[in-house]
């Protein structure tokens, strides 16, 4: 199945969600006025290590869900786990920006001293390009589970955001790594 397939299976899911609670009184239009705070995520961040980070992946997106009328609708699921997802992407691609100046000017340095390295910025990109087909496949893999019922496209959304946030501590890491030393 290709990503345009994907999208097709994601937007029906969640047209189907918007048909079956239009009479819930969650209007699309509202969720995008739907409370959602991503210093949820900041704060279950603080003092948190490792693999226990991601763990917070999610609390901006469950608050959101509890905290407003139509949350717990499928409509209301998608735009919740949306606006989180956004807020991880936001994070990912400052830290992928950071993370190719770095190994841009690694990769300028050992050319300018002659060294025989291999050229790092290419390397992180086809691992980002690679990671991208991995995370769209194993979120498609999630949203088909759902059989083509509405809870497809926030089961999608939650594998994206959860994934993303994951990629975004690989490259976090790795960046603090080269600072560090």
């Amino acid at each position: 199945m290709t990503r345009k397939t994907n999208h097709r299976i994601c937007m029906a899911a969640m047209a189907a969600g918007m048909m079956f609670f239009s009479g819930s009184g969650l209007a699309l239009s509202q969720s995008d006025d739907f409370l959602f705070e991503p210093e949820r995520i900041e704060a279950c961040l603080a003092g948190k290590e490792g693999a226990n980070r991601l763990s917070c992946a999610g609390d901006a997106a469950n608050h959101c869900m509890d905290a407003n009328e139509g949350g717990s609708s499928t409509v209301g699921m998608g735009a919740c786990l949306d606006k989180e997802l956004a807020w991880w992407d936001a994070r990912l691609n400052e830290v992928y920006r950071d993370l190719s100046k770095r190994e841009r000017s690694d990769d300028e340095e050992a050319e300018a001293g002659g060294w025989n390295a291999p050229k790092k910025l290419p390397a992180l990109k086809e691992m980002q390009r690679a990671w991208i087909t991995y995370r769209d496949a194993l979120c498609e893999h999630e949203a088909v589970q759902w059989g083509g019922g509405t809870g497809a496209g926030p089961a999608y959304l939650s594998c994206l955001m959860g994934e993303t946030a994951r990629q975004y501590f690989v490259l976090a890491d790795q960046l603090e790594y080269l600072r560090d030393r």
